[in-house]
């Protein structure tokens, strides 16, 4: 979210810009999980859940997307909750349309020679040269592609810690019929959801269940399969019943799930022309990396 709201600021005034992405396809965090399984897909946002509206800028982007049919409100978790429609990364995938990314393309090193950037992606060194670089990754991944450009920009990136987070997605033949759409505590299931409950999606019954971050740190190294029974036996705790058995099972592992953001927003340096952006400078919101890298393309921009 935050590096396409800052390519997208870019581009609109009149910028070339170009992103890589080491994922399939727009998500990051807003990803929406598809699976087939005996010639049904199932999908699941196994990631950020919804995403709620404070500051004026991002309620007129909100309004846009609405009107493009991408978000909706869900208020089963609070009123002025939204998702994406019909999965969390709708307004991505819709941001994606004017924009030139390169997806499934993991970038490993940055070079600068004079005034020219190149980028070295795990397949080697890339054609194109660049005048400035936006780096939009978490704060653990980004101190390395930083560290070797700018000592001080890679040091607050070391300085910030991010809570993983285990996250089950789970389908069932028959609906919960006493179970509540969404259901949060400070246990060992920190979260849990009924995707299909959410506006445009289809009407199996998917749950998406996230582990606490102190639950999903003590078991971070371990195995998906070995997790999936342990959550489905936490979720059945969490919702005092006795679980059916599910169609399907699995389980995600987000290492760098809620960073211990800082305020400054975003990162720039006008002399080498290097900036980063997201939500470890921000705060763990959608919200907060839509502004986050709004901010930061102001800021190239206004700088040089």
């Amino acid at each position: 979210m935050a590096g396409m709201a800052c390519a997208t600021y870019l581009k609109e005034r009149g910028c070339e810009v170009t992103l890589f992405d080491k994922g399939r396809g727009p998500g990051g965090r807003m990803s929406t999980r598809r699976i087939a399984q005996d010639g049904r897909e199932f999908r699941f946002d196994h990631g950020a859940q919804y995403f709620s509206v404070s500051d004026e800028e991002f309620a007129r982007q909100m309004k846009a997307w609405e009107g493009a049919g991408v978000v909706a409100r869900w208020p089963h978790d609070k009123p002025d909750a939204w998702v994406g429609t019909p999965g969390m990364n709708a307004p991505l995938k819709h941001m994606a349309q004017a924009l030139d990314i390169s997806f499934a393309t993991r970038i490993v090193g940055m070079h600068k020679q004079g005034t020219a950037y190149t980028l070295c992606s795990e397949a080697g060194a890339l054609p194109q040269t660049f005048d400035s670089i936006a780096v939009a990754v978490p704060a653990e991944q980004a101190t390395t592609l930083l560290g070797t450009i700018h000592f001080d920009m890679a040091r607050q990136a070391v300085g910030v810690s991010s809570s993983p987070c285990w996250t089950l997605m789970c389908a069932f033949a028959d609906k919960f019929s006493d179970a509540p759409e969404s259901y949060r505590s400070d246990g060992a299931i920190a979260w849990a959801a009924r995707n299909s409950a959410k506006p445009d999606r289809d009407a199996a019954e998917c749950w998406v269940v996230q582990a606490g971050p102190e639950w999903s740190r003590q078991h971070l190294e371990l195995e998906p399969q070995a997790v999936v029974p342990m959550l489905l036996e936490e979720f059945g705790k969490a919702l005092r019943a006795d679980l059916p058995e599910p169609l399907l099972a699995t389980a995600h592992r987000w290492r760098f799930a809620f960073p211990s953001a800082g305020n400054a927003g975003c990162l720039w340096d006008s002399e080498k022309r290097l900036g980063a952006c997201g939500d470890w400078l921000a705060g763990a919101t959608v919200e907060d990396a839509w502004l986050s890298g709004r901010q930061l393309a102001r800021t190239m921009l206004r700088e040089g």
